[in-house]
């Protein structure tokens, strides 16, 4: 049996830990933020071993995050102009590890350059996707569109338009929560692995929803969300470092140390059944 786990860290505008060395450099820009509550029995079975859901007020959130990808490059080389920039359209779920690390779960990353999403795809170990995209500004107005050609399902696409508000000066509880986000859990050959990331505090906009066609939260394996997003901001960006991975937690085996660190457990019934093992097939 694991030792008990770890509370989840705050939750913070700043990064919580040093980052060095760095292994990856980009820009994201014109980020829109929609976001929908959800239940953490339906996303729990998504996540790595080793992750529950992270809550908010007992619900947990999945996010659809577009944006333009700028510059990514490698150690402090200077961004790659063409290949490293490009239009990218995420599905992530929010998780917590065993030593109470906070960080996303991308269920689909579909963007418009095949080689870095083949090279994502092989090496990284990421659900890139090729896709045609486009990200266009029309005065305080704008908007995403995204139609999925390769590996599928072919189709799956994503259209949203949105008008850019004012600026956010004091975020609530819960956009720090769907915002400042420090890690990326992930499996990587068998193992779970945690990938940090710093940027400076999200510069973050009230944002009215236009428009939003999507089917890509439903190819990513969770229900289509009923009604408009609980959440939507825009940012104009930051720059991005990525740290070395690190290791993850390999399993949550004792159901006590399960139910700490995962605060959706009165409505997730597996945890709470959670006898010892139960968790692993729980993931």
């Amino acid at each position: 049996m694991l030792p008990e786990l770890a509370a989840p860290e705050p939750v913070t505008v700043e990064p919580p830990h040093a980052l060095a060395p760095v292994l990856l450099t980009q820009s994201w820009l014109d980020l829109a933020f929609l976001h929908w509550a959800v239940d953490p029995a339906e996303v729990a079975p998504l996540l790595p071993a080793g992750t529950v859901p992270d809550t908010f007020d007992g619900a947990t959130y999945v996010g659809l995050v577009a944006f333009r990808m700028h510059r990514v490059g490698w150690f402090k080389l200077p961004g790659i102009p063409y290949l490293g920039s490009f239009p990218e359209t995420n599905v992530r779920l929010y998780s917590v590890d065993g030593n109470g690390r906070r960080g996303v779960v991308f269920r689909s990353l579909d963007a418009s350059r095949l080689i870095p999403v083949a090279f994502a795809r092989a090496v990284v170990r990421l659900p890139y996707l090729w896709s045609r995209m486009s990200v266009r500004h029309d005065g305080d107005t704008v908007s995403y569109t995204s139609t999925r050609r390769w590996p599928g399902p072919r189709g799956a696409h994503c259209r949203i338009t949105l008008r850019k508000g004012a600026p956010v000066a004091a975020p609530t509880a819960l956009e720090h929560f769907l915002t400042a986000r420090w890690g990326l859990h992930r499996t990587f050959h068998g193992r779970p692995s945690y990938l940090h990331n710093a940027h400076p505090r999200w510069p973050l906009h009230r944002a009215e929803l236009l428009h939003l066609d999507e089917n890509l939260i439903a190819a990513a394996g969770l229900s289509t969300p009923m009604g408009q997003p609980l959440s939507v901001l825009y940012s104009p960006g930051v720059p991005v470092t990525f740290g070395r991975p690190t290791p993850g937690v390999r399993a949550l085996r004792s159901g006590r140390a399960c139910r700490a660190a995962c605060a959706a457990c009165a409505a997730c019934a597996a945890c709470a059944a959670c006898d010892g093992d139960q968790h692993d097939q729980h993931k």
